[in-house]
């Protein structure tokens, strides 16, 4: 048990963190940048490691308004409580999401921090010495399923089924390039209804050591994210199924 979450905890931040607040879009150069609608979101957590069955929930709150978004995520376990407190704040200009903060505290684990310091245009990281350069759109693990959302709401030519989607994902100590390729509409059962939702995939290079990361858009839920499924190379696997959508002003 402590393996797993010691393993799968990053992506289970990437999978649970959203905001709550007023919609916002933003006029640029480059169109219309649209993220989502602020909302509540909750969500059920399915696991296994090794034939063992873990069970819990997560809320995740997005908030889109004035420039600004923030994201803030709690996920419990059954028997174990509270496993994951995540959230990253920034501003929203002409790529999207521009990160500034993402936090995340885990299970029995100290609290770490990203920064994006947009004055010397470097990623840091509480965690590490590392260092890398700013070029526009990076994201952290916090804020790159909501970039994606915004990417498909506000220029739907790159969200077309066969279509890569390319970014910079910051991690807890280090950053690296994340390549997702947009697959066929699906149609999902949730206690929303059937919800036709767009299925996102990081490419895998090594199937063997990478792990794999699905997570479904539903196009008339303003593109919220529903499931997110993060998959081991062993059989290992951590899905997320969306229960309730709130809407907030």
């Amino acid at each position: 048990m402590k393996r797993f979450f010691s393993r799968s905890l990053p992506t289970l931040l990437l999978a649970c963190t959203l905001a709550s607040h007023g919609a916002m879009a933003q006029n640029t150069k480059r169109g219309t940048i649209s993220p989502p609608p602020s909302a509540e979101l909750n969500y059920t957590i399915n696991a296994n490691q090794h034939g063992l069955s873990l069970n819990g929930s997560a809320v995740v709150h997005w908030t889109n308004g004035s420039g600004r978004y923030a994201i803030k995520t709690e996920t419990r376990a059954m028997l174990l409580g509270k496993i994951l407190e995540a959230k990253s704040e920034g501003t929203i200009n002409t790529t999207g999401l521009a990160p500034v903060t993402s936090t995340e505290k885990r299970y029995r684990k100290d609290a770490t921090t990203t920064t994006f310091n947009r004055d010397s245009n470097t990623i840091t990281f509480s965690a590490s010495d590392a260092s890398y350069p700013i070029k526009g759109g990076e994201q952290d693990r916090n804020s790159v399923v909501w970039q994606l959302a915004t990417i498909a709401r506000s220029t739907p030519a790159k969200f077309k089924t066969g279509a890569t989607i390319n970014v910079v994902v910051a991690g807890q100590k280090d950053a690296e390039p994340w390549s997702f390729k947009v697959n066929k509409a699906e149609k999902i059962k949730s206690p929303l209804g059937d919800l036709n939702a767009v299925k996102v995939s990081k490419v895998v290079k090594d199937a063997g050591k990478e792990q794999k990361i699905d997570i479904w858009f539903a196009s008339s839920r303003d593109w919220y994210p529903v499931r997110i499924r993060f998959s081991e190379p062993e059989g290992d696997f951590i899905e997320q199924n969306i229960t309730s959508i709130a809407s907030q002003s």
